[in-house]
């Protein structure tokens, strides 16, 4: 992985430490959170995955997990 990958997998790493919340989730939650995003689309291929990424809907992001998030990925 080359680029801003490492940097915002590290950012994740982090949230989801903080959080307890898995990558998906933190990535919509993240999604979500941006100005101009209505509902951020995603796709499942099993009930596990729509479960996972269902979770996303309750997950708050602080300020700052959202701005390391962002930062990460500049």
């Amino acid at each position: 992985m080359d680029g801003k990958g490492p940097s915002v997998l590290a950012a994740m790493d982090i949230v989801a430490e903080e959080t307890g919340a898995t990558l998906a989730q933190i990535a919509l939650a993240w999604l979500a959170a941006q100005a101009g995003v209505t509902g951020p689309i995603a796709s499942a291929t099993s009930a596990a995955q729509m479960e996972e990424l269902i979770g996303s809907i309750h997950l708050t992001l602080t300020r700052e997990q959202l701005d390391r998030l962002t930062f990460a990925g500049a």
